[in-house]
């Protein structure tokens, strides 16, 4: 241990002169690396006699350890001195109030569809789902759409790229949640009463269209549903929907290939001021199309329509988002989001206020 005294020393004297962690690690790969000066002496215990290895190699362990501790001790007093250093150089008043940060918040399309889901859902509605990639029959035959119909044009539709030779049926990026209601069918058969959100897509696209939009449609099927059943159903939702204590719509005939008879629909407002209120005044606002499935579509769904006879509804949730938050511009929800957004003032949880504007 005494002839060890000198290289204990040596190196003890050599870690305190250390003044940065580099030479604290310059220290310690020349002392205890595998070609450091321990390590070196450590392997020539083996040449020694039993009796100098057992006193030799215990009197090595202790000043490998003592040297590795001394090591380990200056690194955390020079770390210490540089985190007191750096914090006298970069003082901080931590009294000063913090930088103000945005809050995320919901997106108004999905805070609506939030909100409409929960009023049908009220009403005894289920949500049903499909894929947004549909095939030619799903999106077009199952719901009586004619074959030479523009919708099934491709410049209205947009049509799955095929390889030559892909015999596959046709697909299509859907262009309305319908046929959700054909699958819903096919999967529950009736009675059903389901409601389907999602997105959708056309090609179009102006102040008031976008390729990709979204949309909920709404089915109820049982052996004595009305024209009646859908107008109070649609009445109480837009009483919910628009917070007003009452609605008043008005139900004009018109042709969708999935209902017979079909109607849209509009509902009672007022523009004064440029403002708009629901259930009252004297102009009309269209809203929604609907009417009573069409027969060929109860078949497409798997339901005997001499047996059952229910009703549908679709409307566009980007328009009843624009009508509730006042945005008169659909671009304002795809392009430049956030500022678009901040534009128009939304928030999440804000109290909503009926402007105008126009959409699907």
């Amino acid at each position: 241990m005494d002839d060890l005294t000198p290289l204990r020393q040596q190196w003890l004297d050599r870690i305190n002169a250390s003044t940065d962690p580099a030479a604290i690690e310059e220290v310690r790969l020349a002392a205890l690396g595998k070609k450091g000066e321990i390590s070196l002496k450590m392997r020539e215990l083996g040449k020694m006699s039993p009796e100098q290895r057992q006193t030799t190699g215990k009197a090595l362990n202790e000043v490998r350890d003592e040297i590795d501790a001394a090591l380990r001790a200056r690194k955390l007093s020079l770390e210490d001195a540089a985190l007191d250093a750096r914090l006298k150089d970069e003082w901080l008043d931590v009294t000063l109030p913090g930088r103000p940060r945005r809050q995320g918040t919901i997106h108004p399309i999905s805070q609506v569809t939030e909100e409409v889901t929960a009023i049908f859902a009220d009403m005894g509605f289920a949500v049903a789902e499909g894929p947004q990639v549909e095939s030619d029959w799903y999106n077009f035959d199952a719901l009586n759409i004619a074959p030479e119909h523009p919708a099934r044009q491709e410049h209205d539709t947009f049509f799955m790229h095929r390889a030559p030779g892909d015999d596959r049926p046709p697909h299509v990026l859907r262009t309305h949640t319908s046929p959700v209601q054909i699958r819903a069918m096919q999967e529950q058969g009736a009675p059903i009463r389901v409601i389907a959100p999602g997105r959708v897509y056309r090609m179009d696209m102006d102040q008031t269209h976008t390729p990709m939009f979204h949309q909920i449609e709404g089915l109820a099927i049982d052996r004595d549903i009305s024209m009646a059943h859908l107008k109070w159903t649609l009445e109480e939702f837009c009483r919910a929907f628009f917070e007003v204590p009452s609605v008043e719509l008005r139900f004009r005939a018109s042709h969708f290939p999935f209902t017979e008879p079909s109607a849209e629909v509009d509902i009672r407002c007022s523009w004064e001021g440029g403002q708009l209120k629901i259930g009252e005044g004297s102009s009309w606002l269209e809203i929604l199309g609907s009417g009573m499935v069409h027969p060929h579509v109860l078949r497409s769904g798997g339901i005997d329509p001499d047996q059952w006879q229910g009703f549908a509804f679709g409307m566009g949730i980007d328009r009843l988002a624009m009508l509730k938050y006042g945005i008169p511009d659909l671009r304002a929800f795809f392009e430049s989001d956030l500022r678009w957004l901040r534009h128009y003032g939304f928030a999440a949880g804000d109290v909503p206020g009926l402007a105008g504007g126009l959409s699907r």
